[in-house]
């Protein structure tokens, strides 16, 4: 979704929205339209400055992807982006 790369399903990360928030769904289990995206920080940060994920939703407005990104960084064992830093 962020890089546009192909990858089988495996590789990628399902991705739903639940309230607003961007959920991971690893185990692709969470009803609702789902988008999928590599496990990577990159990806993530194309998506959300493409505004990748209302469209894929088909939803109005931007989404939290705090959750996302939390989780993204917890599997790559990601540091925090310069920008985000206090």
């Amino acid at each position: 979704m962020g890089c546009r790369k192909r990858a089988a399903k495996h590789e990628l990360l399902r991705v739903t929205a639940v309230e607003g928030v961007c959920v991971p769904d690893p185990r692709g289990a969470l009803p609702g339209r789902g988008a999928h995206l590599h496990l990577d920080l990159a990806c993530l940060d194309l998506a959300v400055r493409r505004r990748a994920f209302p469209r894929a939703f088909r939803l109005q407005g931007a989404l939290d992807t705090e959750r996302l990104r939390g989780f993204i960084e917890e599997r790559v064992g990601g540091a925090p982006s310069a920008d985000r830093l206090p």
